[in-house]
């Protein structure tokens, strides 16, 4: 869910040093087995000083990724592909950052060009996945469902790929696949989940900062342009003046859309919730307390049907909450249940691994 916005930052990032003619080395997973804090197109960029942005672990392998990277760049400069493996040891694979049992593996590469191609595609909304033999990495064979651009040096390669890589968007997953004799890293690229927060608000504010740190688009909606500014909300990816009846007009809104109402204003908030409830929407949060969300739904179904199915309020998870920072956590905990399609349950009862993917 984060490798969007991630990667972004990563190859925004890699281009600055481009233009100051600074060197940089690339590193991304590109398997993993058994549990792990990051999926398969993690990334972690490495300046020629020492800097990173993005990660590839939780903390746990970083470091030793690093001194890998820049003897990368000081070396010969040929890609290079390691290993993290956690062993049988339950407490070591802890301490690695990976599950019991578990490996990582990461591809480094210095990074000879700045992935304009991926840039560009990345500021826009359409899914695609980049193709890069594990041998020869900076040969790269971009795919979309309907173009291709660049090669892995070979066309028959390249045609297998294409196909493999059209189906990889479909799964909606990265890995390493073995064509025509070589190891190619298809890294899928599916774009984020939104979350549409209905207010400008004080307490919209780290609703806005904390879905953007797990990976949301962030829309902030409001129909007072005066509270909907990049001082208040510096994470959000729009900032959209819109009154109800413009509101599917003016955002998109589909089933990878979670939205929030909380406006404070009664008569606002149901116009916007009636509003959403006329689009596909996969969440339609509402602010405040469930006999206030009861007779606003009784009034809409007064005039229309109303399905209850995609509505919660009160909103979030009862985790017992005291401020607007931990109803942000709270709410954001149940959208991600929702989005996952699990029950929410302390992790001390679940006995299937933990670090399942639920896409993007």
């Amino acid at each position: 869910m984060k490798q969007w916005l991630e990667t972004r930052e990563v190859l925004a990032r890699l281009a600055e040093l481009k233009r100051e003619g600074r060197r940089a080395a690339l590193a991304t997973v590109v398997r993993v087995r058994g549990s792990a804090y990051r999926h398969e197109g993690a990334k972690m960029l490495v300046a020629a000083d020492g800097t990173t942005t993005g990660n590839v672990s939780g903390g746990c392998l970083e470091a030793d990724v690093r001194e890998v990277a820049l003897k990368v760049l000081e070396g010969s400069g040929k890609a290079d592909v390691r290993s993290y493996c956690a062993g049988s040891d339950e407490i070591v694979a802890w301490d690695l950052g990976v599950g019991c049992e578990g490996e990582v593996q990461v591809l480094l590469e210095p990074a000879e060009d700045d992935r304009a191609v991926e840039r560009a595609l990345l500021d826009g909304t359409a899914p695609f996945a980049a193709c890069a033999s594990l041998d020869e990495p900076s040969r790269r064979l971009v795919v979309t469902t309907e173009r291709t651009k660049g090669t892995l040096g070979d066309p028959r390669l390249d045609a297998s790929a294409v196909t493999i890589a059209r189906r990889a968007l479909g799964a909606g997953s990265s890995a390493v696949h073995t064509i025509e004799g070589r190891d190619v890293f298809i890294d899928v690229f599916l774009p984020p989940p939104r979350l549409v927060i209905v207010s400008g608000g004080e307490d919209a504010r780290p609703l806005a900062a904390f879905g953007s740190a797990i990976g949301f688009k962030v829309i902030v909606v409001d129909r007072r342009p005066g509270l909907l500014t990049r001082q208040r909300f510096p994470h959000a990816g729009e900032l959209v003046t819109a009154a109800p009846d413009d509101l599917a007009r003016l955002v998109a809104l589909g089933p990878e859309t979670f939205a929030v109402v909380m406006t404070h204003n009664y008569a606002d908030d149901r116009v916007y919730v009636r509003a959403l409830l006329d689009t596909n929407v996969a969440y339609i949060g509402v602010l405040g307390p469930r006999q206030r969300t009861d007779r606003m739904l009784a009034e809409l179904a007064a005039h229309r049907p109303v399905n209850e199915s995609r509505i919660y309020g009160p909103i979030g998870l009862d985790i017992g909450t005291d401020g607007a920072e931990q109803v942000a956590i709270s709410a954001l905990s149940e959208i991600l249940a929702v989005r996952s399609g699990r029950r929410p349950s302390s992790l001390r009862e679940r006995r299937q691994p933990i670090h399942v993917d639920a896409g993007g």
